[in-house]
């Protein structure tokens, strides 16, 4: 039965029907399941009343989020199941099977010292395209910006021993900036990441998610901002330095080409990243974004796709330069090392150098020679 697992369940204003259909399944397999009961509306009482009759129920008198839940759970499991060896997460909304769990489970007892992710398949026409599309841009960004390279970012069953959790149970996030803000830290933490694929599971088209595309997505793309400063700090200083080795020649050959380049540069960002970015925000349509002032209409959609633009583009220009200043110095360092090695070698002798040298030499062999006869 799974003993020395504990399962661990955030639950917030359910689907009822649903999660007990999950539990009727759970129960058969895992006896040690501690469940959040993250601040339920009333008409939820009598449920999450029963469910503390057989188990562990922390309660939240408001919604406080899902990650402060987690944290409060970790840490009674921590507490209170000091013989368990892994703690397995998931949601209570039937996205996670219970023979998935099993799996996650026993891939955490193999891997003590790792992060388990569920993570699921996201070309399967099953996933939500707001699913499909988040994941996506938060993944690559996560890898861009960050380092860490998983193929599901969003994904609420994870499995970890005592030792990880007690390592991730002080990372900072309170909703479900938390959970990204764990993968962050496994890179500085040295936390491994396995991944197991499961089953791609979405009930009614996920209506049961909390999950708010626009508030939830700006805490999560918050968590990059500090990356992001970094990146632009350090842009900041090679441009300077490019400044000081700027090279006209350089310039006259690229700035044709970027001209032309920044027509494709614009289709992208007008007609793929602005419209991603704004289905991620809720279907927000960016070129149509304005406000009247004073019988004005600033269109500020438009002014967002054009530094877009411009940044994209400058970066692209900035770095075909750094470039080809690299190859500069390469070629100057290799020519100046060749000079000096050449300087480093014997001088040539003039013709009054290599006559006096022979007729030393003659010298020399005549004094050996007189020696003989003596």
């Amino acid at each position: 039965m799974n003993k020395d697992v504990v399962v661990l369940i955030p639950v917030y204003n359910p689907n009822e029907e649903i999660m007990q259909e999950f539990l009727d399944k759970l129960t058969k397999k895992f006896t040690n399941i501690v469940f959040i009961n993250d601040g339920c509306s009333k008409k939820h009482d009598k449920f999450m009343n029963n469910l503390a009759k057989s188990y562990p129920v922390v309660k939240h008198s408001v919604n406080l989020g899902k990650g402060r839940g987690l944290k409060n759970g970790i840490n009674y499991i921590l507490e209170n199941f000091s013989k368990a060896k892994v703690i397995v997460t998931a949601d209570c909304d039937g996205q996670h099977s219970v023979k998935d769990i099993k799996k996650c489970s026993d891939i955490a007892k193999k891997n003590m010292d790792a992060l388990v992710l569920g993570v699921r398949d996201f070309s399967d026409n099953l996933v939500p395209r707001r699913s499909k599309f988040g994941n996506v841009i938060t993944r690559n960004v996560l890898y861009s910006f960050v380092g860490v390279k998983v193929s599901d970012t969003q994904t609420g069953l994870r499995a970890m021993s005592l030792n990880i959790a007690k390592k991730l149970i002080d990372v900072d996030g309170e909703r479900y900036e938390y959970e990204t803000n764990c993968l962050i830290e496994t890179k500085s933490r040295n936390i491994p990441i396995k991944e197991v694929v499961i089953e791609t599971i979405y009930i009614n088209n996920n209506e049961t998610s909390h999950f708010n595309p626009v508030k939830d997505s700006i805490r999560v793309y918050k968590l990059f901002a500090s990356y992001l400063l970094f990146t632009l700090l350090a842009y900041i200083i090679e441009t300077v330095i490019f400044a000081k080795t700027f090279n006209v020649n350089h310039a006259i050959y690229v700035m044709p080409l970027f001209l032309l380049f920044s027509k494709i540069v614009s289709s992208l960002v007008d007609n793929i990243i602005m419209p991603i970015i704004g289905v991620i925000l809720g279907g927000v349509d960016f070129s149509g974004l304005s406000i009247t002032f004073h019988g004005a209409s600033i269109k500020y959609g438009l002014f967002i796709q054009n530094v877009v633009d411009f940044l994209i583009v400058a970066f692209c220009i900035f770095t075909v330069i750094k470039i080809l200043n690299s190859f500069d110095k390469k070629i100057k360092s290799k020519i100046e090392k060749e000079q000096k090695e050449q300087e480093e070698k014997e001088p040539e002798m003039t013709k009054e150098e290599r006559l006096l040298t022979e007729i030393r030499d003659l010298l020399k062999k005549q004094s050996k020679e007189d020696k003989k006869t003596k």
